[in-house]
């Protein structure tokens, strides 16, 4: 299909038909120059161009970010990554990450935070905090971020995931960026879902034809060996060809003083870590039931909630808790979970891409129990790395669901081989091929614009 046009309707939509989108042919007359028309796009949203500012490259991150810290923490690490390489770049993610504010970030990294939205039981969405309908919130952040790229006016656009942004809202964003003569690039993650829900849902999204007709290059996080995330979707050869497999993205502990760490004076501890917490609360109440069962577990645990632990269960994981002493400690969280990971005999996880990350950089031996709703991504990922000899997988319907299950598990930490003993090579090359592919990119519209071009 190539980087074909897709008609518009007036709320620029994707023509929609029977679930896929469709490319219309173009009218018999002839269209305005994408240039143009980007230029009356952003007039009508009220958004003037900006000047040119220093030659200096910049990067646009986008982040949606309706539930956990996945999307945001891969972001700020690409981020950093970027930024480390050349002094002169500026990169600003745009996320709507409720906690965006409680990371730091980087010289010349920064972030935007756009409203929040919130998935309801039934599926569908609410604004976070704003007393305003979904449609209208939506709108607002398609506003924010266009105007965001009208105004850094970045070489580059990284987008995390979603082709089009929650809900299409990268729309705008994407049109101006690529008439500007920006470079647009999609990244995702190793693992998205099983095939038939993801075709499913691209269909339904219109994702395949927002690929083939805006990003200039695809970036999967990850390995071919372990996953191939895009198989047996409707993309075009030309897409394939623009698709390139970084690596995991390596990870890095911060430098920190044992005296302010207080997990560093719990002695050997195994950590146990939710991610984002929202899904968490099964493994953690497994492990606790695990030492409440077994009282001589060899290694004292400490436990990370998550911002997003539901209150009530929280509440009662600290009574259980408590009650076992000394060898359970909890943490609410922390934004540096790498030191967490680091200095850990081992870790039990659900097995997130992020954690996952941190376990292949730090080596640390894992057993990983994923979760299975409301997508299979943790699973397909736990079982890839198990027959590479990454992890140790934990499922349940093949393991059994005892408290003494999960308390064997930890003890096996302790001669447990780390993810080095069946590493397979460019594994952790994420954050250097993406550096090398960024520098590509842009390169050549750096040398027109230092030649006033």
């Amino acid at each position: 299909m190539g980087r074909a046009r897709i008609r518009r309707n007036r709320r620029r939509a994707l023509v929609i038909r029977g679930g896929a989108a469709v490319v219309k042919p173009k009218a018999a007359s002839a269209p305005p120059s994408r240039k143009r028309e980007a230029m009356r796009t952003r007039h009508s949203a009220g958004i003037s161009p900006a000047p040119l500012g220093p030659v200096g490259r910049r990067v646009m991150l986008y982040s949606h970010d309706t539930f956990g810290l996945g999307h945001l923490r891969r972001s700020r690490t690409i981020a950093q990554a970027l930024a480390a390489h050349d002094p002169g770049l500026s990169a600003l993610i745009m996320t709507g990450s409720p906690v965006a504010g409680r990371f730091d970030f980087p010289d010349r990294v920064d972030h935007v935070r756009l409203p929040g939205v919130v998935k309801l039981p039934d599926g569908s969405y609410k604004s976070h905090n704003l007393a305003v309908d979904i449609d209208e919130t939506v709108r607002l952040r398609a506003a924010l971020l266009a105007a965001a790229e009208a105004t850094f006016r970045p070489d580059l656009i990284i987008v995390d995931k979603e082709p089009g942004g929650f809900r299409n809202e990268l729309d705008l964003t994407l049109e101006a960026a690529q008439a500007r003569g920006a470079r647009l690039v999609l990244g995702v993650r190793d693992v998205l879902d099983d095939a038939a829900t993801l075709r499913e849902e691209w269909a339904r999204k219109g994702a395949c034809a927002i690929i083939e007709r805006y990003y200039d290059e695809l970036w999967i996080y990850g390995a071919p060996e372990a996953h191939r995330p895009l198989e047996g979707l409707p993309l075009s050869a030309a897409v394939h060809a623009r698709t390139v497999y970084t690596g995991y993205l390596r990870r890095e502990a911060p430098e920190i003083s044992p005296a302010d760490w207080p997990p560093a004076q719990n002695g050997d501890y195994v950590l146990v870590t939710t991610g984002g917490g929202g899904d968490g609360a099964e493994l953690i109440d497994w492990t606790l039931a695990a030492y409440e069962t077994d009282p001589d577990i060899p290694l004292r645990a400490v436990l990370v909630y998550g911002p997003f632990m539901n209150a009530e269960l929280r509440a009662d994981f600290e009574r259980r808790a408590a009650a076992l002493g000394e060898r359970i400690m909890t943490v609410g969280f922390d934004s540096r979970m790498e030191r967490l990971v680091q200095e850990a005999r081992g870790v039990v996880a659900m097995g997130g891409y992020n954690t996952f990350c941190e376990i292949l950089s730090l080596d640390k031996p894992a057993v990983i129990a994923p979760r299975t709703a409301p997508r299979l991504e943790q699973l397909i990922r736990a079982e890839a790395a198990e027959k590479l000899g990454l992890i140790r997988m934990l499922h349940k319907p093949r393991d059994g669901a005892a408290p003494q299950v999960m308390a064997d598990a930890i003890r096996g930490l302790i001669t447990q081989k780390p993810p080095s003993a069946g590493r397979i090579h460019g594994l952790l090359d994420g954050l250097d091929t993406i550096v090398a592919r960024a520098d590509a990119l842009t390169a050549p519209r750096q040398r027109a614009l230092a030649h006033g071009g």
